[in-house]
């Protein structure tokens, strides 16, 4: 079990961070998959903060602090059906499946990391 919440936390760690510096540098695929779903760029370094300190809190628990890889797992749970949310409600459903990729890691992180702490 520890050795499947390692790679699914790492895996979700790296897919953060990716995705957090993807907004930052206002990229052209996120400039349009946000304009197609009604976010405007503003909202880009606000949300890239918020993966990138989802990344860093799974990182902590990994490295031994586990009421702040909790944290940050229910943190992404929630951002991510947030994203699956907007991209349902703006009936874009060509991107959908990263969001729900990205959802479905963070559940797994979350479900491990309850499974690992007991």
């Amino acid at each position: 079990m520890l050795t499947a919440y390692v790679v699914v936390a790492v895996l979700t760690i790296v897919v953060c961070v990716w995705s957090a510096a993807a907004d930052l540098a206002r990229t052209e695929f996120v400039l349009a998959n946000s304009a197609e779903v009604g976010v405007p760029p503003s909202w880009l370094p606000p949300l890239a903060a918020l993966k990138a300190a989802g990344a860093a809190g799974l990182l902590l628990g990994l490295l031994g602090v586990p009421v702040v890889g909790l944290a940050a797992a229910i943190g992404l749970v929630l951002f991510f059906v947030g994203a699956v949310t907007v991209h349902l409600r703006a009936r874009v459903f060509r991107t959908l499946g990263y969001a729900g990729g990205f959802l479905a890691l963070a559940v797994a992180c979350l479900v491990l990391e309850v499974a690992v702490a007991r």
